[in-house]
């Protein structure tokens, strides 16, 4: 299976996914995914890595940070993945890998486009089938957003307002709120694969520009219009193309996969 494609750039917003080895439910428990949770808020005290949003599914993760150009995300990554899979597989009496592969990052427009990722983020377990509003679900960036923890809280809540153009909290929590009712009543519940199978999404110019500042790598890539706007479109044998993860979780006998929690 082709590597996950990874073109880290300082300064863009990152989607940023990562699965569990052989789409194992890895994350199936409350207590794994706390865990993950709590490697990435040490990924954000000791190294700053700014994060803006997250879910933990039972398979995978997904999460969207800020790349400030000090290393963090590459640190802030083998970190969280290093000792998540350490603590389980001890727990476990486990061997071998722990995660599939490395993880595979797509940068972001923000220019009207963060706001659409945040919400195919926090609706990824809406999506499986595993809650009816994102509220329900305990690893999420959706809930700490709406109810900011006093200790040990891991959204950058002031990069977000700035990123967003939003000048308080409250205002925040109701334009994310507000976000989260009008994805509700959209029918169905469909599953973009832009955010996560693409080296970038956003406007035409954003794409374009990305492509520039990659470098030889992506000079080839193709720039393709869908739903979720301009995308810088990943090789043909893409990162985990092959799996539907969204359908494997319908096909559940019960809410613990990953794109359950997609």
């Amino acid at each position: 299976m082709p590597r996950a494609n990874r073109f880290l750039l300082p300064g863009h917003v990152w989607h940023i996914t990562h699965r569990c080895h052989q789409r194992e439910f890895l994350l199936k428990f409350a207590r794994d995914r706390q865990r993950w949770r709590y490697w990435l808020f040490e990924a954000r005290k000791r190294f700053g890595l700014s994060v803006l949003n997250y879910v933990v599914t039972s398979n995978h993760v997904h999460l969207l940070v800020v790349d400030r150009g000090q290393g963090e995300i590459a640190r802030g990554m083998q970190l969280i993945a290093g000792r998540t899979a350490q603590e389980y597989n001890q727990r476990k009496q486990r061997h071998g890998a722990y995660w599939e592969d490395r993880y595979h990052a797509t940068a972001v427009d923000t220019d009207g486009y963060l706001a659409r990722c945040m919400t195919y983020i926090d609706m990824n377990m809406v999506r499986a089938g595993a809650v009816s509003h994102p509220a329900q679900w305990d690893s999420c960036g959706y809930r700490e957003i709406q109810q900011p923890p006093t200790r040990y809280c891991v959204i950058d809540l002031e990069a977000l307002m700035s990123l967003l153009g939003i000048r308080d909290l409250d205002t925040l929590q109701r334009t994310h709120a507000a976000w989260m009712d009008e994805a509700l009543k959209a029918e169905p519940f469909r599953r973009v694969e832009g955010w996560s199978k693409s080296l970038a999404v956003g406007s035409q110019a954003f794409v374009a520009r990305f492509q520039s500042e990659s470098g030889i790598a992506t000079r080839h890539r193709e720039i393709v219009q869908g739903d979720d706007g301009y995308r810088l479109r990943e090789p043909v044998a893409r990162y985990n193309s092959h799996f539907d993860p969204e359908m494997a979780c319908l096909r559940a006998d019960n809410a613990v996969l990953l794109d359950e929690l997609l």
